[in-house]
């Protein structure tokens, strides 16, 4: 099969989703995985977050600055001497008994200064890089779950299709089935031989059946574009499931083994555990704002000026503390807000151990009455088959009704949806239980591609392809085709 390969998204999105060959359930789950926007942006998140363990390891290392300075100076001075004396010689006629004068001076300076810290005790900053750590942690379990569940998505949509194509094979038979059917009571009707209501009755029946073929035919395609909208391909056929998937009980076959498995391996819950964790850090940082902090400081600095000769140089070195007083109240009403944030996220993990026991206990219920339903409903196929040509065979020689047949027939199809419904569901219903245990995974649709058919007729997303459902007038129906 030929695969491609999509570069990363970097610049932008294309509007139009490249069309890929016929596809199984494995190819696009990979298709998903590579090119699916939410993933990507939650892979970017996680990146973003674990950047934070940098920022905060940061303000642990010593911290260097240095700063450079160059000016040019003027100086303008100007003076003047002798006061009322002067005033007074100079009216006698006294000359020189003043004097003025003036003086500019032009200097350069220069200075540089480096300047180094390191923190010796600072109970926030080590904190902060606990808290960064336990944020990443809980951004990975997230990113684990959100994957998870675009697998779970895509199986969803891939399935919801063959479901789709199947419903809609059986719509396009029933309308073929009815319109057989309208054309032979037609013909008897021009010959006298049936009343009017058997005729509008015919083509009632008809008219339905074709209304429900186009409402199906459209839902087809709306479900192939759920693909797309997860991969960013369009995908025009996809591969059909196996008539002969076995349909088989979970296994462990202890509803308790799985909700231990839940327990210990939700991602859901392992995400909110985690957010524990970053909430009890937050608490910590907090109440290190109450705590003193102790710095060591060096620095080195010169200096020099035109206007004398030689220059200044001075070097220091010390220990700096801070010890907070009183900060309004602040800091203790932030260990208040992260406290009630811890006691929240805890709250949350609670709900979300029982949102996952509720699951757990209801796929694998449900996941054991679909291997009873699809045998039931396989049955139900194989019943109503049998009386629809009983029906018919009445029909035939004057003991039944057209009503009769229009019901029979009704009741054949009705069936065959139904059996397809209940495999789909048994399918759908064994992966969400996966899931909440934690334990879907790629091998676990893997296991599933295994089943689908590749054969010359695909479900085709303009509907168009082979039909599984047997025509109403075959009376050999093979029924070992109906599944296990």
């Amino acid at each position: 099969m030929l695969k491609f390969r999509v570069l990363p998204l970097v610049l932008g999105v294309s509007l139009v989703p490249q069309v890929a060959s016929a596809a199984d359930l494995i190819s696009i789950a990979q298709d998903a995985l590579t090119n699916n926007a939410s993933l990507l942006g939650d892979q970017a998140g996680v990146n973003a977050t674990r950047e934070g363990e940098g920022v905060a390891r940061g303000a642990l290392l010593p911290q260097v600055n240095a700063t450079a300075s160059v000016s040019r100076n003027h100086t303008s001075n100007s003076e003047q001497t002798g006061g009322n004396t002067s005033q007074i010689l100079q009216e006698l006629g006294v000359s020189g008994a003043s004097s003025s004068g003036s003086e500019d001076k032009t200097h350069n300076e220069s200075s540089v200064t480096i300047q180094a810290t390191q923190s010796l005790f600072n109970a926030t900053n080590w904190y902060s890089l606990a808290a960064a750590k336990r944020q990443t942690a809980q951004q990975i379990l997230n990113f684990s779950n959100n994957r998870q569940t675009l697998l779970f998505d895509v199986a969803n949509a891939y399935f919801t299709v063959l479901r789709a194509k199947e419903l809609l094979d059986t719509d396009r038979a029933a309308e073929a089935a009815y319109k057989r059917q309208l054309e032979q009571v037609r013909e008897q009707f021009d010959v006298g031989v049936v009343a009017a209501t058997d005729l509008r009755e015919a083509e009632a029946s008809y008219d339905s059946a074709r209304a429900t073929r186009i409402s199906q035919e459209s839902t087809l395609t709306v479900d192939f574009d759920a693909l797309t909208a997860l991969t960013g391909k369009q995908y025009p056929s996809i591969d059909k499931l196996s008539e002969d998937m076995p349909i088989e009980s979970p296994k462990p076959a202890n509803r308790e083994a799985w909700v231990e498995m839940g327990n210990s391996q939700n991602l859901a819950l392992k995400t909110a555990r985690a957010g524990i964790d970053s909430a009890r850090a937050n608490v910590a940082i907090a109440r290190a704002g109450h705590l003193p902090t102790l710095d060591a400081v060096a620095s080195w600095s010169y200096g020099g000026t035109s206007r004398y000769r030689g220059f200044n140089k001075e070097n220091q070195i010390g220990l700096q503390a801070s010890i907070p007083i009183y900060s309004g109240g602040s800091t203790s009403a932030q260990v208040n807000q992260n406290t009630y944030q811890l006691e929240q996220a805890q709250f949350q993990a609670e709900e979300q151990l029982r949102r996952t026991v509720q699951n757990i206990s209801s796929f694998f219920a449900q996941s054991n009455n679909n291997v009873l339903s699809v045998e039931a409903q396989k049955r139900a196929v194989i019943s109503n088959r049998a009386s629809l040509k009983a029906t018919q065979d009445g029909y035939e020689v004057g003991t039944r009704t057209i009503l009769d047949v229009l019901n029979s027939q009704n009741s054949y199809y009705s069936s065959l949806q139904a059996y397809s419904s209940a495999r789909y569901d048994y399918v759908l219903n064994m992966l969400q239980l996966r899931q909440n245990a934690g334990i879907l995974d790629v091998g676990s649709l893997q296991s599933l591609n295994s089943w689908l058919v590749k054969d010359n007729s695909p479900v085709r997303l303009d509907g168009k392809g082979d039909s599984l459902v047997p025509a109403i007038g075959d009376a050999s129906i093979d029924v070992n085709k109906l599944g296990s």
